[in-house]
């Protein structure tokens, strides 16, 4: 019978035969390097959703709606190019969302703020 050495630091292994690491520590630390360029994405893409949710929670509403510039979007740091879903009315109006709360673009760059019951 062969030697098994952990995948991360390569401690000898002792106990079960399919026992891949010496610790919780050395298990991280293996899959944390192995999906490190995919979690970089997908926290990115999170942050920057976070960010837009947190622009848009940050307009009162009023009977679930308001209005606003894309210029304050711009200056608190919106980015247009994330979104969660896209929500086509029946009359071909296109809304942007962000989880529960979405946006629908206007005549002169102003901006209808909704949240989704």
């Amino acid at each position: 019978m062969s030697e098994k050495h952990c995948l991360e630091c390569g401690e000898k292994l002792i106990g079960r035969v399919d026992k891949k690491y010496c610790s919780d520590h050395c298990r991280n630390a293996y899959n944390n390097k192995l999906n490190k360029d995919s979690k970089n994405l997908v926290r990115n893409i999170n942050n920057r959703l976070r960010k837009n949710y947190r622009i848009l929670a940050s307009f009162p509403l009023k009977d679930g709606k308001t209005t606003t510039t894309k210029m304050r979007l711009m200056d608190k740091g919106f980015d247009f190019e994330y979104i969660t879903n896209l929500y086509t009315t029946k009359k071909g109006s296109t809304y942007y969302f962000l989880y529960d709360l979405g946006y629908l673009p206007l005549d002169n760059d102003r901006y209808m703020i909704v949240k989704r019951e």
